[in-house]
């Protein structure tokens, strides 16, 4: 059995379903144990290996994991570069800035030669089964080479004036620190490993032979954890394969809890039965996970290379062109420098953003809501009140129009000018939001009398990327209330643009031109 090399990309998402975290998924897990009316099952064997519920981490958290080689090459590079011009001044008489190249350049070199090979050698990809002894002995080498340069570089500038001792203490202290750092990063990412944050998590579509044996070798490698089966041919499937349950059909999947701790759903059907691959994609539409179609295998070098693919979770790699992961990592970088510094100059405005409610209304000054956010997770979003307390719409089933007689006083201020929002600094830190992105809208909302999420099929691609406090939808004139079918698919348009354009640049310029925004648009609704 092998991975296909066809995959089958759909970027939408389910309509929204009740959440779960990870303690009541693992009583769910628990509560398969029995039949699916309740009876014990005396089929499969006992629930273990690839099933574990105990270290299920939902979809964001590990892509969180999977970016720390990005952190680790930061400060590499910040170390290396402390350690460079500490040696250079050492060994300088006056100012760095007023010091001979020569006496420069072999320091500038040894250190470009460093990094260099750290990041081309792929020393931050850690991956499994390395033992850390020879990735230490890796980056010893690599220090060495950085030596080397600097040594030929130096006695080509500097001749019988060469400065031999200053570059071994350089490559010296290099190494040292080096050592420490790495061999922390090592012992960081076992850990993770071992608490599942670097496991994939996949789901089965087909409760056939094909699964059976993925799931047997999956037992055997220990790299992948199958979350549960779907089945459309439930009434002849069986309680559990291999200690994985049987967890309801095709169409159970796109409202199922598990969804925000999927990566990739993995058709185990015949690819030979050609409609009922087409019917159950055109099905699988509406999730955000990448769906990949499994064949039969050619050999076991096939199956193994298969599983290799579906089980591939490295950090993420540093090299190359940018990359999904390397824009999410300048993302939350730019988030989490952004998001303190806000934090902390908007302290005293939220301070008497505070106070001024608990004058105005009975009630609590918060309002904490439930929606959707990175891969259809549940997301607990934090607003300044500005309801009336008995008025509280935490499902957002009735959207606030003009006059609404459930705003405050205060609330309606705080709401037009955008105050209201500005405890979501609090979900930009904790990275369950950003400062730019979709914004998060509430689970079940509904737009007339119909869940918005129905109204438009694209719905969902909205939920590939963190939700934010301020997005490109926002700033080109949708924003407040969804009130039609159009207001939703307009939303949507402009939402699934900035998935797809989105760059440091392009959120530079969306928070740049945000406050004057909102508070040019006074037809707006908020």
């Amino acid at each position: 059995m092998t991975d296909a090399v066809t995959r089958l990309s759909f970027d939408v998402d389910p309509a929204p379903a009740g959440g779960q975290d990870a303690s009541g998924l693992r009583r769910m897990a628990a509560e398969t144990s029995l039949g699916r009316r309740g009876e014990a099952r005396t089929t499969g064997t006992p629930r273990r290996g690839p099933f574990r519920p105990e270290v299920w981490l939902n979809a964001r958290e590990r892509h969180a994991s999977r970016l720390a080689a990005h952190y680790f090459r930061a400060f590499d590079v910040l170390t290396v570069t402390a350690v460079t011009l500490l040696c250079a001044w050492a060994t300088t008489p006056g100012p760095l800035l007023h010091a001979d190249a020569a006496q420069l350049a072999p320091f500038g070199l040894g250190a470009l030669t460093v990094l260099g090979l750290m990041r081309s050698l792929g020393r931050y990809r850690f991956a499994r089964g390395q033992k850390t002894s020879l990735h230490l002995a890796s980056v010893a080498g690599v220090v060495a080479a950085g030596a080397g340069a600097a040594m030929a570089s130096g006695w080509a500038l500097q001749g019988a004036d060469a400065q031999w001792s200053a570059w071994l203490v350089w490559s010296g202290l290099v190494l040292v620190s080096l050592y420490a750092l790495h061999m922390g990063w090592s012992d960081m990412v076992g850990r993770w490993r071992a608490s599942g944050a670097l496991t994939p998590n996949i789901v089965l579509v087909g409760a056939t032979r094909r699964a059976e044996a993925l799931i047997r070798d999956a037992l055997k490698r220990r790299d992948l954890n199958v979350l549960g089966i779907f089945d459309d041919r439930l009434a002849r499937s069986p309680g559990a394969v291999e200690g994985v349950p049987v967890l309801g059909t095709a169409d159970d999947l796109l409202t199922h809890r598990m969804t925000p701790y999927v990566d990739r759903v993995v058709l185990a059907i015949d690819p030979r039965a050609e409609t009922r691959v087409r019917e159950l994609t055109a099905r699988l539409r509406t999730l955000p996970n990448e769906v990949t179609l499994l064949v039969e295998p050619n050999g076991e070098a096939e199956t193994r290379s298969a599983l290799d693919r579906l089980a591939a979770a490295p950090l993420a790699d540093v090299q190359g062109p940018v990359d999904r992961d390397r824009r999410a990592f300048n993302k939350r970088l730019q988030d989490m420098v952004i998001g303190l510094i806000a934090l902390v100059l908007l302290a005293p405005v939220m301070a008497l953003i505070a106070l001024v409610i608990r004058i105005d209304s009975p009630g609590p000054i918060f309002f904490r809501q439930r929606r959707h956010g990175f891969n259809h997770e549940e997301i607990v979003v934090w607003k300044f009140r500005s309801m009336k307390q008995e008025a509280a719409d935490a499902t957002a089933s009735r959207q606030v129009t003009h006059d609404d007689d459930r705003v405050t006083r205060v609330g309606r201020f705080i709401r037009k000018t955008s105050l209201d929002e500005l405890p979501q600094l609090l979900n930009v830190i904790t990275g369950e939001m950003s400062l730019v992105g979709p914004r998060p809208h509430a689970i079940g909302m509904k737009t007339g009398h119909v869940e918005s999420a129905r109204l438009v099929a694209e719905y969902a691609h909205r939920h590939r990327i963190k939700p934010g406090m301020t997005g490109w939808a926002a700033v080109n004139g949708s924003r407040g209330p969804l009130h039609t079918a159009q207001d939703v698919r307009t939303r949507v348009r402009l939402d699934i643009e900035y998935v797809e354009r989105q760059s440091l640049w392009m959120d530079l310029w969306i928070m740049a031109i945000t406050v004057p925004v909102l508070l040019g648009d006074r037809a707006a609704v908020r």
